[in-house]
Protein backbone atom coordinates (compact mmCIF):
# COMPACT_ATOMS: atom_id res chain seq x y z
CA UNK A 1 0.00 0.00 0.00
CA UNK A 2 2.95 2.31 0.67
CA UNK A 3 3.93 2.16 -3.02
CA UNK A 4 0.46 3.31 -4.00
CA UNK A 5 0.44 6.09 -1.43
CA UNK A 6 3.78 7.38 -2.70
CA UNK A 7 2.49 7.27 -6.29
CA UNK A 8 -0.52 9.36 -5.28
CA UNK A 9 1.72 11.95 -3.58
CA UNK A 10 4.25 12.12 -6.44
CA UNK A 11 1.84 12.10 -9.37
CA UNK A 12 -1.52 13.35 -8.07
CA UNK A 13 -0.87 15.56 -5.03
CA UNK A 14 -2.58 12.99 -2.80
CA UNK A 15 -5.74 10.94 -2.83
CA UNK A 16 -7.91 8.72 -0.66
CA UNK A 17 -7.30 5.22 0.67
CA UNK A 18 -10.06 2.90 1.87
CA UNK A 19 -9.17 -0.38 3.55
CA UNK A 20 -11.63 -3.20 4.18
CA UNK A 21 -10.58 -6.07 6.43
CA UNK A 22 -12.62 -9.23 5.97
CA UNK A 23 -12.24 -12.75 7.26
CA UNK A 24 -10.92 -13.98 3.89
CA UNK A 25 -9.00 -10.93 2.60
CA UNK A 26 -7.87 -7.34 3.03
CA UNK A 27 -8.94 -4.96 0.25
CA UNK A 28 -7.32 -1.58 -0.39
CA UNK A 29 -8.76 1.01 -2.76
CA UNK A 30 -6.50 3.96 -3.60
CA UNK A 31 -8.16 6.76 -5.56
CA UNK A 32 -6.85 10.09 -6.79
CA UNK A 33 -7.88 12.93 -9.04
CA UNK A 34 -4.49 13.26 -10.69
CA UNK A 35 -3.50 13.29 -14.34
CA UNK A 36 -4.36 9.62 -14.90
CA UNK A 37 -2.19 6.95 -16.49
CA UNK A 38 -1.99 7.22 -20.27
CA UNK A 39 -0.80 3.63 -20.85
CA UNK A 40 -1.46 1.26 -17.92
CA UNK A 41 0.23 -1.68 -19.66
CA UNK A 42 3.42 0.34 -20.13
CA UNK A 43 3.24 1.70 -16.57
CA UNK A 44 3.23 -1.90 -15.31
CA UNK A 45 6.64 -2.55 -16.88
CA UNK A 46 9.51 -2.59 -14.40
CA UNK A 47 11.66 0.51 -14.74
CA UNK A 48 9.06 2.66 -16.52
CA UNK A 49 8.49 5.94 -14.69
CA UNK A 50 7.13 9.40 -15.38
CA UNK A 51 8.61 10.82 -12.16
CA UNK A 52 10.38 14.16 -12.39
CA UNK A 53 14.13 14.55 -11.94
CA UNK A 54 13.46 16.18 -8.56
CA UNK A 55 11.43 13.16 -7.42
CA UNK A 56 14.17 10.81 -8.62
CA UNK A 57 16.80 12.84 -6.74
CA UNK A 58 14.84 12.10 -3.55
CA UNK A 59 15.14 8.35 -4.18
CA UNK A 60 11.70 7.77 -5.69
CA UNK A 61 10.55 7.14 -9.27
CA UNK A 62 12.49 3.97 -10.04
CA UNK A 63 9.52 2.54 -11.91
CA UNK A 64 8.94 -0.35 -9.51
CA UNK A 65 5.84 0.91 -7.66
CA UNK A 66 3.05 -0.60 -9.75
CA UNK A 67 4.95 -3.83 -10.57
CA UNK A 68 5.69 -4.36 -6.86
CA UNK A 69 2.09 -3.67 -5.93
CA UNK A 70 0.99 -6.36 -8.39
CA UNK A 71 3.71 -8.79 -7.25
CA UNK A 72 2.68 -8.66 -3.59
CA UNK A 73 -1.09 -8.81 -3.96
CA UNK A 74 -3.44 -11.59 -4.95
CA UNK A 75 -5.58 -9.28 -7.08
CA UNK A 76 -4.96 -5.85 -8.54
CA UNK A 77 -7.05 -3.72 -10.91
CA UNK A 78 -6.22 -0.27 -12.25
CA UNK A 79 -8.95 2.03 -13.55
CA UNK A 80 -7.52 5.24 -14.98
CA UNK A 81 -8.74 8.04 -17.18
CA UNK A 82 -6.39 10.74 -18.42
CA UNK A 83 -7.34 14.10 -16.94
CA UNK A 84 -9.71 12.50 -14.41
CA UNK A 85 -7.68 10.27 -12.08
CA UNK A 86 -6.76 6.74 -11.13
CA UNK A 87 -8.25 4.10 -8.86
CA UNK A 88 -6.22 1.07 -7.87
CA UNK A 89 -7.98 -1.82 -6.15
CA UNK A 90 -5.78 -4.43 -4.48
CA UNK A 91 -6.67 -7.51 -2.49
CA UNK A 92 -4.50 -9.70 -0.29
CA UNK A 93 -5.95 -13.05 0.72
CA UNK A 94 -5.66 -14.09 4.35
CA UNK A 95 -4.40 -17.63 4.59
Amino acid sequence: MYEGEINMVIHANGGDVDVKVCEEYVEMVLADKGPGIEDVERAMQEGYSTASDTTRSLGFGAGMGLPNMKRYTDFMKIDSEVGVGTTVTMRVNIQ
